[in-house]
């Protein structure tokens, strides 16, 4: 009897430094948007614990710098970034959680713009009343399925400083999501093929990256300077607009004003579309490739 207890006892005491081992050689991510959490999973599989600042059905842009996520990001041993100043409170977030590993410069610091052939740089001088305009570009490209492989090569790589002994582990999971990726991309690309060219209006410049991958031209948005509310005249330039330009569609956020969305839908002729606007924006949005054909899917057959 004492014997089996013994033995039994030695069994769990082993499965318990095993399952230590295993939790030590995890990696704990934090990223600062769901699509790239959504993202660093793919590459990270089993190896990676990652957890999201900003929740899918919050704008990115206006996050509130609060103690939660500055503990969310204490204990991290990398953090992802979107950049292009989409996220540029992360800075005050990384500050204040005292953690050297994961501030700016720092290995466990990835941004996962390096490289993004970026849409929408300001030619001229950007200051404040012109709204949000980001200096260095457009920095919605993870709603662009094609950014993907540049998104997760830069989150492999800060995952691989991390924890070297797995850079081979991070190449399989990202290759075998890249297949995946590659075979939707194929599809989504046929199903919008027929509406190539087709005219959209936005609600904010989330957009362009998205509509400019499948060949759909954006013409306006309802905000003329962005994240500021529209002016009566702007609303009636665009709708006239709309009426000439035979406007389909105008796509809006969740966290926009859907309302007002409507409305200059219905005056322009065309239908207001929400589109998940990030992963977990919206019911069906649940991981990456869904995001993406949730989009593709709504919007085909909006224009059909």
């Amino acid at each position: 009897m004492h014997r089996c207890i013994r033995t039994i006892a030695a069994g769990v005491a082993a499965l318990l430094l095993i399952a230590s081992g295993a939790a030590a050689d995890t990696l704990r991510v934090v990223t600062t948007t769901t699509d790239l959490k959504a993202l660093t999973e793919m590459v990270g599989g089993r190896l990676v614990e990652v957890d999201s600042l900003a929740r899918g059905t919050q704008n990115p842009h206006d996050l509130e710098v609060r103690p939660s996520l500055m503990v969310k990001v204490r204990r991290a041993d990398v953090l992802v970034v979107n950049g292009l100043d989409l996220d540029n409170w992360v800075e005050a977030v990384a500050q204040g959680a005292n953690n050297p590993r994961v501030l700016r410069g720092a290995a466990g610091w990835i941004d996962a713009s390096r490289g993004i052939p970026v849409l929408d740089v300001p030619t001229a001088r950007v200051d404040r009343s012109m709204g949000d305009v980001h200096p260095l570009g457009n920095p919605h490209y993870t709603l662009d399925p094609g950014m993907a492989p540049i998104a997760t090569a830069n989150i492999l790589d800060g995952l691989a400083r991390a924890a070297p002994q797995h850079r081979a582990a991070f190449d399989k999971n990202r290759a075998d999501f890249l297949a995946r990726l590659d075979a939707a991309m194929a599809q989504w690309t046929k199903t919008l093929e027929p509406f190539r060219g087709a005219k959209a209006v936005t609600y904010h410049a989330d957009w362009n990256y998205f509509l400019t991958r499948f060949g759909l031209v954006q013409v306006g948005a309802i905000e003329d300077r962005p994240g500021i509310p529209p002016t009566p005249g702007h609303l009636t330039q665009l709708i006239r607009r709309m009426r000439d330009d035979k406007v389909k569609v105008v796509i809006v956020e969740p966290w926009n004003d859907q309302k007002l969305a409507a409305r200059v839908a219905e005056e322009g002729g065309a239908r207001a579309l929400v589109l998940a606007a990030g992963v977990g924006a919206l019911k069906g949005a649940d991981d990456f490739l869904a995001m993406v054909a949730y989009n593709v899917d709504t919007l085909a057959q909006a224009l059909r």
